[in-house]
């Protein structure tokens, strides 16, 4: 299944795509796509709903971000072997571990905000795990069945206030619309094998990032897995799992930072695609 949220900002509803690549209405059977509509019990159910006797969403609603209420964003740093070696630095033993404020999440389609004294803001691709059931010391063996799905995320980054502000990387991940999110949840069985999927990422049109999920560092299941042994993974946490080679910071001779009015298009394999213009905060 896909699932999504639809509507003006705040005001979004749960809804899946149909066969025909249609909206079709889930509130009367759940109230939205969150944490608690997550687990495999109520994946079941939506699955047993015909998309043809589910309402269809009219027109071109906006698209929400594919998880509400998220209660942590959960970031994996220098996790493709490519990206590493643009910046110089060699892949960790374990998952690198960083965190965004919950806050930067926001549809997948929405403006992207530069931040306010930023002359660093950066793109980043990723492929998001989304939490379907609560995960704590799970084994690498057992990781896949706390997984609800994936989706696609930008994992939008300021390099000056990552690096320089006196901080851990958090203040650079932060700002609000630093985390379009989705257009879909996409559940696992739709994505057996979440390694090997094409992603890739184009500023005004030229394509900055080109890979293959195969070169992740550290797999999905040692993801969760190594996650869940430091903190409790709840139904409705994100994971994002790194980018590839080609972000802006990244470009020699000459690094490239997002301007105002500058596009950014992005998709993953089988999780869609996103498009956000760059605005001033």
């Amino acid at each position: 299944m896909k699932l999504l949220r639809y509507g003006p900002m705040g005001q979004e509803k749960p809804g899946l795509v149909g066969p025909e690549g249609e909206i079709r209405d889930l509130s009367g059977v759940v109230p939205d796509i969150n944490g608690a509509s997550l687990d495999d019990q109520t994946l079941d159910l939506l699955r047993t709903k015909d998309p043809q006797n589910l309402p269809l969403v009219e027109g071109n609603p906006r698209i929400g971000a594919c998880v509400n209420n998220v209660s942590k964003v959960i970031c994996i740093g220098l996790n493709y072997h490519d990206h590493a070696a643009e910046v110089g630095a060699q892949p960790t033993p374990e998952p690198r571990i960083f965190m965004k404020a919950s806050s930067a999440i926001c549809g997948p389609n929405d403006n992207v905000e530069i931040p306010r004294g930023s002359s660093q803001t950066d793109w980043e691709v990723e492929l998001t795990i989304v939490i379907g059931t609560k995960a704590k010391y799970v084994t690498e063996a057992d990781a896949i069945n706390h997984i609800a799905g994936y989706c696609l995320a930008n994992d939008v980054s300021e390099r000056d206030f990552q690096m320089r502000r006196s901080g851990q990387w958090v203040k650079g991940k932060s700002h609000d619309t630093f985390c379009p999110l989705g257009p879909w949840l996409v559940t696992r069985d739709e994505i057996p094998d979440p390694h090997n999927l094409d992603i890739w990422l184009e500023v005004d049109g030229v394509r900055r990032q080109n890979s293959n999920t195969r070169n992740l560092v550290h797999s999905v299941p040692v993801i969760v897995s190594h996650l869940s042994h430091f903190m409790t993974l709840l139904p409705g946490d994100i994971i994002l799992t790194g980018t590839p080679a080609g972000v802006g910071m990244g470009l020699k001779p000459d690094p490239l930072f997002l301007k105002p009015g500058m596009t950014m298009e992005l998709g993953i394999e089988g999780l869609g695609q996103q498009k956000q213009v760059a605005v001033s905060a």
